[in-house]
């Protein structure tokens, strides 16, 4: 352990306002010709000792293990220990680790750094003996990003610190700030249901205090308190982001590009606004790079799915139908923005191509402070959910009726609704589909029970006919009369020609 010195958020506070009045230090590469060996194989063989873990004896319920530098976690973070307001480095020793003797990573010099850490299940049995459940439930690795399991006991999709300049229209490089240093209150007692950590961050246009508060609940909910301190503008500055995956679903999908049904960590964004509208807008793997606004004042919450929970839509043994929903609500006062989705094309599952963000009205300006709190849910589900009929499928097909010749340039879309406020409807009334269009023209508009489905599941189908080769924004709800029955499905549809007729992302 390191030298003792005070610590305090509001300490770490004046450390963060002081950094960035300083020019930004760019991590040293001396040791990138080693780390670039230990390549994703190789790193996965370096096992922290848990019997060196933090907090492995004595109080507290969920052992800290840290994960080891390597190509892709290539800056060494700092860790701390405070107890009873002191804080000490836990300083990095390659005995930690145990590695195969043909590791690269025996090259590194002393003292070289953790990369990250993950923390451990609950230990059960003696209170001094090393004894839990043999899996992670939080993980900080890389830049700023993080994630946690959601009650499904699955890995998915990661948020992140902050973004700065995602897919700028520019052509701005994106900047990955980086999480330097982590603090990590001592336990109180051994009844605690969670960990407290500091974090601070990094980079050249910003730094940032943060505390987060995670708690181990049915799934995982962290109180994140943040303090950013801008060096330099920022044109697109996107708080508490979310970073997923979605290569294609039953919606729409490459002709045999896989031989799964549906691949992605998440299925849609679900948006809360601050006048109470519920909106779902399902994911795309767009022909280009596309950034969607959604104009709000302070919105209630807002989140990334996987509302797809049926294994034989997915027939893999990593489950992507078991990937936890993040859900991010806001505490106190976030004023005028948008919530922005960012979807990159990709041709494969290995990359995150989706971003989710909420992005302030006003410009992100050199010198300005931010003080923002939220609260992330780490669930099955969204935490607060509406009575309204949700949106469980969309399908997109080719237009015009069945057993008559189809029409060229005609799609159809299938939109599936289903929940409590469908159930119940007199018999012989059908809800009317409020369906709007950017441009083009709607026809063989109707609703319908879906045959031989569960009580309240309906349908909506419609043809779209829209010449060129833009966007159309899509907007649809069900309404009774006056009432409002279902969230709005938003969707952006680019349209494409496909000479044999199938289902196809544009080339």
């Amino acid at each position: 352990m390191g030298a003792p010195a005070p610590f305090s958020f509001e300490g770490l506070i004046e450390l963060t306002q002081a950094t960035a009045q300083r020019p930004y230090l760019y991590p040293s590469t001396a040791l990138a010709g080693v780390l670039s060996k230990i390549d994703y194989d190789a790193h996965a063989k370096i096992m922290f000792d848990p019997k060196r873990a933090l907090f492995a004896t004595g109080l507290g319920r969920y052992p800290i293990t840290f994960v080891h530098l390597g190509n892709f976690f290539r800056v060494p973070v700092k860790m701390y220990v405070i107890t009873n307001g002191v804080a000490q480095e836990f300083n990095y020793d390659a005995a930690y680790f145990d590695k195969p003797s043909d590791s690269p990573a025996h090259s590194l010099p002393p003292g070289s750094g953790f990369a990250g850490f993950r923390l451990q299940e609950s230990r059960v049995g003696n209170q001094k003996t090393l004894n839990w459940k043999h899996n992670d439930w939080v993980g900080f690795m890389g830049a700023s990003y993080f994630r946690a399991i959601g009650e499904l006991y699955q890995y998915g999709l990661s948020a992140r610190g902050i973004a700065l300049d995602v897919a700028h229209a520019t052509g701005k490089p994106e900047e990955f700030p980086d999480f330097t240093h982590f603090w990590f209150e001592t336990p109180k007692d051994d009844n605690n249901r969670g960990v407290t950590l500091y974090a601070l961050l990094d980079g050249p246009s910003i730094c940032g205090a943060y505390r987060f508060v995670i708690s181990r609940t049915k799934g995982v909910v962290m109180d994140i308190d943040s303090v950013l301190f801008l060096r330099r503008s920022v044109s697109r500055f996107g708080v508490a982001p979310l970073t997923s995956m979605y290569w294609f679903s039953e919606k729409a999908k490459p002709t045999a590009a896989d031989w799964r049904p549906e691949v992605h960590d998440s299925d849609g964004l679900a948006l809360w606004t601050g006048s109470g509208e519920r909106i779902w807008r399902p994911l795309n793997n767009p022909p280009r790079t596309m950034a969607s606004a959604f104009g709000d004042n302070n919105p209630k919450g807002f989140g990334l799915q996987q509302r797809d929970r049926d294994f034989n839509h997915y027939l893999e043994g990593v489950h992507y139908e078991r990937r936890p929903n993040l859900w991010v609500e806001p505490l106190g006062d976030w004023g005028e923005g948008s919530v922005q989705l960012v979807e990159i094309p990709t041709d494969d599952e290995i990359h995150d191509n989706i971003v989710a963000m909420w992005v302030p009205k006003k410009p992100a300006e050199a010198g300005d402070i931010y003080r923002l709190r939220y609260r992330l849910h780490w669930l099955a589900d969204e935490p607060y959910p509406s009575e309204l009929a949700r949106c469980v499928a969309t399908r997109l097909g080719n237009g015009g009726q069945q057993g008559k010749p189809r029409p060229k340039g005609v799609r159809k879309f299938s939109v599936e609704f289903k929940g409590k406020s469908l159930e119940n409807l007199p018999k012989g009334i059908q809800p009317q589909a409020v369906l709007s269009a950017s441009r083009g023209t709607f026809s063989l508009v109707f609703t319908e029970v879906v045959p031989h489905g569960v009580a309240g599941h309906w349908r909506v189908q419609f043809d779209l006919i829209v010449d060129g080769k833009d966007p159309v924004e899509l907007r649809l709800f069900l309404r009774l009369e006056n009432e409002t029955l279902s969230e709005t499905w938003l969707y952006q549809y680019h349209p494409f020609q496909s000479s044999s007729g199938a289902i196809a992302l544009p080339s």
